[in-house]
């Protein structure tokens, strides 16, 4: 910003080029952040101002040493400035195709577009995202947000140089942020402190001058304290030194009189008293918002500084409670489970297991990690079966949230959405996966089945029970904010495998990215990698449709839910045989499409209603089977959908065919461990 003022100072300079080549140097010393100051998008405008400011400082060098007229040191920049462009243009071409260059994220598109609208159900999610209100100004800042803005004004208007326009670009980077993001409030408020308080104290120094008849430094009133320009008025309005003799005579020409003393006197006691009052009204009448401040700062600090984990409550009797639920549970785990156990939980708890049950989790708030965040979005809302057969390989122990209001089956339309952005048969065609929801408090079929409901509703809702032959209650708090299963039959080849092949980037570093167990492989095969709207070095194919969908489903869900409904109605055309041969030959060719996908979720779903439906209108698709040789009906008989397999009869699909590991449908109705 100086610079674009034409305020480049050598001491500038030196500053900001200090400042930037150790806080980079130190940076990249930090595993997880490497070489991402210099290579994503979003921190690259630190290095090209690094870069600026070497180029203007040479320049400025030059035109000190060869004394160069204006026109001289254009022509200097523009050559320059010339060859660093050429020689920057060669290098981002060079470096382009290999994918140096990183996207920008997701949470920092967040702050250039509305809330629920980045592309990424990840980022989406988080409530905190939202734009701030101004209400939500006034609550964290109180009088502040009324003072900084005023303070702002008076900054701009009469105390602009060098070192306030720090405080100036500070002040709009941060409203704008803040205003963008409500958690982002947090950065005005170092700001708004300093322009609130510079106002009382301009306008409180103002009177306390008036009233003491202290002359006001005129050049720092109207805000030119350069150093060099003061200087400079200085020596051109210091008068000439003048010989004492001639000193005396004009101090008894312009010795006042005595008769000319006491209009002179009255004039400053009236403005004096009129400061005095002026000081004396605005103390007075500060006083209440001075104590509403303290009083609720105050308690907003001790609001802030309170663990989240123990709240304060009333019993129905106004009898004040400590629930201590969370950190209990967490205790319990630290104490009651062996040191090596993992604990599956959704990521926003992750730190607080880690940190107060000492106990590894299977993901944090640390969610770079996009598809292993879906990969446990999609083992929490499959059914239990299915959740269980990743949960196996991964974890010991699943930690839910149960205790209402923001608890984990108030969030798990997210964990549906963030899982069928990598695993597109989760949702298929529906990117907002609203198949799982809880219309009117009643949970969809596709929400009942799942190994979150199951755990968190189990022998709370009638006909809600826990498989216990695969996960067994072990600990339920006292308030039943949290519930912890054990994970029955445990892969313990996969736990060994994983322990044994862990990739540290040094020799006994914190930092070492897992793998997955080799148990896992075929249900990764159904992923899809996510790919932000930004990250133009991904190799995966474009993914327009599944974007246009998403932001479509968003912005109009009345309409997305009628061409569902119109989906799901089909056509009315009669119902179409097929000859044996026909049949044989769908069932000759092998390979995953949408087509498979989209039967897959329809058995595990249960949804019998499209089922039949896909049946009626287009039969020869439930005789198509996935690369592994295996159709709907194997997994009808997997997931034990009766209706679906009655449904298959009738349209020819046979039992008795094998899949690539020579299995029939009628094998698989004994549960898999």
């Amino acid at each position: 910003v100086l610079i674009l003022l034409g305020r480049h100072s050598s001491k500038l300079h030196a500053a900001y080029s200090g400042f930037y080549v150790v806080g980079t140097a130190l940076a990249v010393q930090v595993p997880v952040v490497g070489w991402t100051p210099i290579r994503s998008l979003e921190q690259l405008g630190p290095l090209f101002v690094f870069f600026g400011m070497q180029f203007v400082e040479y320049c400025e060098r030059v035109r000190t040493r060869d004394n160069l007229t204006r026109s001289q040191i254009w022509l200097l920049r523009v050559r320059i400035g010339g060859l660093v462009a050429l020689v920057g243009a060669i290098v981002i071409t060079a470096l382009w195709p290999t994918g140096y260059f990183g996207p920008i994220s997701s949470r920092v598109r967040g702050l250039f577009v509305p809330h629920t609208k980045t592309g990424n159900p990840l980022v989406d999610s988080v409530a905190e995202h939202q734009a701030a209100k101004p209400e939500a100004y006034e609550q964290y800042l109180l009088v502040l947000s009324k003072l900084a803005p005023w303070g702002f004004g008076m900054v701009a208007i009469g105390y602009t140089n060098d070192a306030s326009s720090f405080l100036l670009v500070f002040g709009a980077a941060a409203y704008f942020f803040s205003h963008k993001m409500v958690r982002l409030i947090l950065l005005t408020s170092p700001i708004a402190s300093v322009l609130g308080g510079m106002l009382c104290g301009r306008v409180a120094g103002t009177c306390i001058e008036g009233v003491c008849g202290w002359s006001i430094d005129v050049w720092n009133d109207i805000g030119l304290a350069n150093d060099d320009y003061v200087s400079a008025v200085e020596i051109e309005t210091k008068p000439k030194a003048k010989s004492k003799k001639k000193q005396n005579a004009d101090a008894k020409k312009t010795e006042p009189t005595k008769s000319s003393s006491s209009p002179n006197f009255i004039t400053q006691l009236i403005v004096r008293s009129f400061w005095f009052c002026a000081l004396y009204f605005l103390y007075h009448a500060s006083q209440d918002h001075i104590k509403e401040f303290k009083d609720r700062s105050i308690q907003v600090s001790a609001h802030m500084s309170h663990p989240s984990i123990i709240i304060k409550t009333q019993d129905n009797q106004g009898r004040m409670l400590t629930m201590d639920d969370y950190r209990e549970a967490y205790w319990w785990l630290r104490d009651n489970t062996p040191e090596d156990a993992r604990i599956m939980a959704w990521w926003d708890y992750g730190y607080q297991i880690t940190a107060i049950a000492n106990r590894t989790t299977i993901a944090d708030g640390n969610t770079w990690n996009h598809e292993h965040i879906a990969l446990l979005g999609r083992a929490l809302t499959s059914p239990l079966k299915d959740g269980h057969r990743i949960a196996r390989h991964l974890a010991d122990y699943v930690l839910l949230w149960t205790g209402g209001g923001g608890d984990d089956l108030a969030k798990s339309p997210h964990l549906a959405r963030i899982a069928n952005s990598v695993y597109r048969h989760m949702c298929p065609g529906d990117p907002t996966c609203s198949r799982f929801s809880a219309p009117g408090g009643n949970p969809s079929p596709m929400m009942r089945e799942s190994l979150l409901f199951k755990l968190h509703s189990g022998g709370l809702v009638p006909g809600v029970e826990v498989d216990k032959n695969r996960f067994k209650e072990v600990y339920k708090s006292k308030y039943g904010k949290v519930r912890i299963y054990r994970v029955l039959s445990v892969s313990k080849e996969s736990k060994e495998w994983v322990k044994n092949n862990r990739r540290c980037d040094a020799e006994g570093s914190w930092y070492c990215p897992g793998q997955y167990p080799p148990g896992l492989q075929k249900v990764l095969k159904d992923k899809k990698d996510f790919k932000q709207l930004e990250d133009f070095n991904a190799k995966s194919e474009a993914d327009d449709d599944y974007q246009r969908k998403y932001f479509e489903h968003l912005n109009d869900p009345e309409k997305a839910a009628a061409a569902r409904r119109a989906q799901k109605k089909g056509t009315e055309a009669t119902k179409m045989t097929l000859s044996q041969n026909e049949i044989k030959q769908i069932n000759l060719k092998w390979e995953n499409n949408d087509i498979t996908s989209t039967l897959f979720g329809l058995v595990r779903d249960n949804d019998v209603d499209s089922f039949k439906s896909i049946v009626q209108s287009t039969p020869h698709y439930v005789h198509m089977r996935s690369k592994d040789g295996r159709g709907p009906m194997w997994w009808a008989h997997e997931h034990g959908r009766k209706e679906i397999v009655s449904l298959l009869k009738s349209a020819g699909v046979s039992e008795k065919l094998r899949d690539k590991d020579g299995i029939t449908p009628l094998e698989l109705n004994e549960d898999e461990f």
